[in-house]
């Protein structure tokens, strides 16, 4: 199955969720645009509409949808639109992409579920939308912290 999530820089998102057991693959990318094979400079001038984000292929039987979304919700400020930590611009918003129906319901009772549990103060602003072309990122990009050996971006 799979999974695609943007929770601000994507080096940070991909090492949560390529450690967890049932996670067979990861790569970061990008979607949610209308540029046609966007590069990094061209999703961080905040002009084609693309979110950094994280495609995950998992197991079901060993990790569910369920889990994923929760990892999500809890590691990240989804009440910040366009901006995690020091990072600002569209391309760091917060938004699950949805694969399924299924994917699209589960997405929108976490969120709502995480609206009523009044754990946030301000109103959440991430985006569920049908998932669309993802562009994988350049190689360097790929699971960038594993290669600096670090575990969380350390802005």
């Amino acid at each position: 199955m799979k999974a695609t999530v943007a929770a601000g820089c994507f080096w940070g998102v991909e090492e949560l969720f390529r450690q967890q057991p049932g996670v067979i693959s990861t790569r970061v990318g990008y979607t949610g645009g209308h540029l046609l094979n966007p590069t990094y400079r061209d999703v961080c001038s905040d002009q084609t509409g693309h979110a950094e984000a994280v495609e995950i292929e998992y197991d079901p039987k060993i990790i569910s949808y369920e889990k994923l979304l929760d990892l999500f919700w809890n590691n990240h400020n989804p009440t910040t639109p366009n901006r995690q930590g020091p990072d600002f611009g569209s391309q760091y918003r917060s938004a699950i992409f949805y694969h399924t129906p299924e994917q699209e319901k589960l997405a929108s009772e976490s969120k709502t579920n995480l609206e009523n549990s009044k754990k946030f103060p301000r109103p959440i602003v991430t985006q569920i939308l049908p998932a669309e072309e993802f562009y994988q990122a350049e190689d360097y990009h790929q699971q960038y912290l594993a290669k600096q050996g670090k575990s969380h971006c350390g802005k």
